[in-house]
């Protein structure tokens, strides 16, 4: 991490005699972050006091996008990249860790070297639609268990149509993980 602050002195400062103690810096206004502009009051004990403004930089590595991630794309490790931006600028958010978005997909297409914010992100759909899925089902402690294809897109906990590839039935059936359906019967 990387950190600057910059504090705007009123031209006037400069007709201000030297402090021979320590100056005091004290917020004033009333920025709900240390990230945010903020309204500040400099004093010195020799009787002077001065209002400025101050910003805070924070420079962090955060994820962005290594090229072009197309829309429901699951992200892997090869997919992104640690790139260094001042977060204090960073109003939709970010995140500083690959790990926090590998494995999630992604819900528009995103540019090459575009951040990574939580708003571009969703959880990657566990079952797509005409892919093979694994249905269960239990009753009163027995499982059976059948091949079938999944008839939409679906996440844990989700319920989608699924057929039965050797009947030919379908039916309704909760997602529980990729690849595997439970009946709701």
């Amino acid at each position: 991490m990387q950190l600057r602050h910059d504090i705007n002195l009123p031209a006037s400062a400069s007709n201000l005699a030297g402090c021979a103690g320590t100056l005091q810096v004290q917020a004033t206004g009333d920025a709900s972050s240390a990230m945010e502009r903020q309204q500040l009051r400099v004093s010195c004990a020799d009787g002077w006091t001065l209002s400025a403004t101050g910003q805070a930089h924070v420079f962090l590595p955060v994820v962005h996008a290594a090229g072009i991630i197309d829309r429901g794309q699951t992200l892997t490790s090869n997919d992104l990249k640690l790139q260094r931006i001042n977060i204090a600028k960073a109003r939709r958010g970010y995140y500083n860790h690959l790990d926090e978005v590998v494995g999630l997909a992604a819900k528009r297409r995103i540019r090459a070297g575009q951040t990574i914010t939580p708003a571009l992100l969703e959880q990657a759909m566990a079952v797509r639609r005409g892919e093979p899925v694994k249905m269960i089902a239990n009753n009163d402690g027995i499982e059976a268990s059948a091949s079938g294809e999944a008839l939409a897109d679906g996440q844990p906990g989700d319920v989608i149509r699924v057929r039965n590839t050797r009947s030919g039935k379908v039916i309704e059936a909760k997602v529980l993980e990729p690849g595997v359906v439970t009946s709701t019967f």
